[in-house]
């Protein structure tokens, strides 16, 4: 087995031991939209969305709240915590490389997100006959790129905090503007013309827009792609500049 291997399954059995972590990641955003399907006027057709319900347009959002989820609130603690505790700086001098333990992290937290978002489709499916993602390529391409914003965002969040209490803090004022501009609190699509044009270029409003494109059964917008793909690049070249192993 190698080190990276046995890295990755030592983290496993920790990360399946954070009863909390794992319910904000898998079951919130799958809760959440079950909450707002049993809204009755959510099932119903809406001509200011073209004829979309507001179920239709809140699984996308939340496909993408697990990403946040888990980039934004549960992972920064646990990086941070690691280097707090000394732990990076104490594999620096063994033959197993600091960023085994973090790309460990990394995969772990996608993979819990990715399921989250299985089980959001699966349920908006099955309990409110949200149609399936009508082009699957476009819609795996903007859940990427927001994967890979939201877990960068996360690991900058860690660079710029020295504590595991700063980091949940930054983590804490970061996480509620993004859900507002994921759609969270209003769908994107729903928002007056002037914001809906102002948060398509964040990050995580971008990808929003992406992902409903790619529901909708189109191929989603070049320019949502690009901002999504602009900004993860910026936040992975931040988090890399700042990052300290201890």
């Amino acid at each position: 087995m190698s080190a990276s291997t046995a890295v990755l399954k030592a983290e496993l059995r920790l990360f399946s031991r954070e009863p909390f972590s794992l319910f904000w990641i898998v079951a919130f955003p799958a809760v959440l939209l079950t909450i707002l399907g049993l809204i009755p006027s959510f099932r119903e057709p809406d001509p200011g969305l073209g004829g979309s319900r507001v179920i239709d347009l809140y699984v996308p959002v939340n496909v993408l709240l697990a990403m946040i989820m888990a980039g934004i609130q549960a992972l920064p603690p646990v990086l941070s915590g690691y280097r707090e505790r000394g732990i990076l700086r104490r594999m620096s001098t063994t033959p197993v490389r600091p960023a085994a333990l973090l790309t460990a992290q990394i995969v772990l937290h996608f993979a819990a997100a990715l399921f989250s978002s299985l089980l959001v489709i699966a349920i908006g499916r099955l309990a409110f006959d949200v149609a399936l993602p009508g082009h699957l390529p476009g819609y795996l391409l903007a859940l990427l790129l927001g994967a890979l914003g939201a877990l960068a965002l996360g690991a900058a969040v860690t660079a710029v905090t020295p504590t595991v209490k700063a980091t949940t803090v930054v983590g804490s004022i970061v996480f509620f503007p993004m859900m507002f501009f994921a759609g969270v609190w209003v769908p994107v699509q729903a928002m007056p013309e002037v914001l809906r044009g102002i948060v398509e270029y964040s990050p995580f409003g971008a990808a929003s827009q992406a992902l409903h494109q790619a529901a909708e059964g189109g191929w989603p917008d070049w320019t949502h792609l690009g901002v999504t793909a602009a900004w993860a690049a910026v936040l992975i070249a931040a988090a890399v500049r700042w990052f300290r192993w201890e």
